[in-house]
């Protein structure tokens, strides 16, 4: 509630009305609605010529939340009597439910984000856990399911290729890697022995890794699919609730191709496409700005213009992600200010802010 300033003063005591009427002027850019018609302001305080609130976003990966917050600051200042303006930024990640009942819905999760790529080669896990932990580095609770049960390589990039399994009642306990809750077949059978298995054993193992494991209040899992439009798609697309998926390619005309395969199959089956991200884009030699554009170049734009699909980043050849996923350290953890690792960042507030365009509807 506003509260007079000192006793002897003749000015009119600042209204929540006018703080809020301000603060219509700031809008959400991928919401494209002000944050008040938005609910975002959350614990107005108005003490004198002080003002004090709270914006909750839909993500802590927002990729424009200083530039909101500074527009709120400046646009509170600007109501009369105001002489201080203190703004707190926060989140509460919305969560993606189907558009009837609650089939699908896995407990503990709010948003399955699957990782595909129409062929394999071209990076699809090593952006899969770089996107992971950078939304996890943004303040989000993020896990990492690896549904590539023939090639399962998150256990080796996250540094966990020995943790033994652990139980609870009739629950699988998720493994911990840098602040990540981390499920894989990998971490189920020796390290050597050959997963052999045919459609509906592939079906069961992917329901089991999805609703008996013991997810704790997840904002984010994101499922490293495996390469191509199999059955573990399909089997991904029927038991869980997707989110939205996102699709990995490199830059070359035989990529874009498979990758137009897997649009198909994930709009057949009803599941959004957040974005395409071009992975291996271009080399930049150390000590130089030029670019070198080895697999081609203009992939993943064609992807944009021929779906409508938007192209959230492109990452470059770098050696330190090669590095990163041998020693289980991804780059984005062992060198976050590096420009590879600003790339995923940018990856992972694109799609973020995708999440919730999508999930506010």
């Amino acid at each position: 509630m506003a509260q007079s300033g000192n006793p002897g003063s003749t000015a009119s005591p600042i209204t929540e009305a006018q703080v809020l009427g301000a603060l219509r002027a700031v809008e959400d850019p991928d919401l494209r609605r002000d944050i008040v018609a938005l609910d975002f302001v959350k614990n107005l305080r108005i003490c004198g010529g002080n003002v004090a609130f709270t914006i909750e976003l839909t993500t802590p990966a927002c990729p424009v939340k200083d530039r909101m917050k500074a527009a709120a600051e400046a646009a509170v200042r600007g109501v009369p009597g105001v002489e201080g303006v203190q703004v707190e930024m926060s989140a509460r990640v919305t969560a993606s439910r189907p558009l009837m009942g609650t089939k699908g819905v896995i407990p503990g999760v709010k948003n399955v984000l699957a990782v595909s790529s129409g062929k394999g080669g071209v990076g699809k896990s090593t952006v899969a856990v770089n996107l992971a932990c950078a939304l996890h580095q943004a303040g989000a609770t993020v896990g990492v399911l690896d549904a590539d049960v023939y090639g399962p390589n998150v256990p080796l990039m996250l540094g966990i290729q020995t943790a033994k399994p652990e139980a609870a009642g009739n629950k699988l306990i998720p493994f911990r890697s840098h602040g990540l809750q981390v499920m894989s077949m990998g971490l189920l059978v020796a390290e050597d022995q050959p997963v052999i298995w045919r459609g509906p054993m592939l079906h069961s193992a992917i329901k089991q890794f999805l609703f008996d494991v013991a997810w704790d209040g997840l904002d984010y899992l994101v499922v490293d699919l495996p390469p191509g439009t199999g059955d573990a798609q399909i089997s991904l697309s029927q038991q869980a609730h997707i989110m939205g998926a996102l699709i990995v390619t490199t830059p070359q005309d035989v990529s874009v191709l498979d990758v137009r395969k897997a649009i198909r199959m994930f709009q057949t089956v009803h599941v959004p496409i957040l974005g395409v991200v071009e992975n291996m884009s271009y080399f930049t030699p150390p000590g130089s700005h030029e670019r070198y554009e080895i697999f081609g170049r203009g992939g993943g734009a064609r992807i944009e213009r021929e779906f409508g699909i938007p192209l959230l980043g492109q990452i470059p050849i770098d050696l330190r992600v090669r590095e990163g996923g041998d020693q289980g350290t991804p780059v984005v953890v062992s060198d976050p200010t590096s420009p590879v690792a600003k790339a995923f960042f940018d990856v992972a507030g694109r799609v973020a802010a995708r999440v919730s365009t999508l999930n506010a509807g």
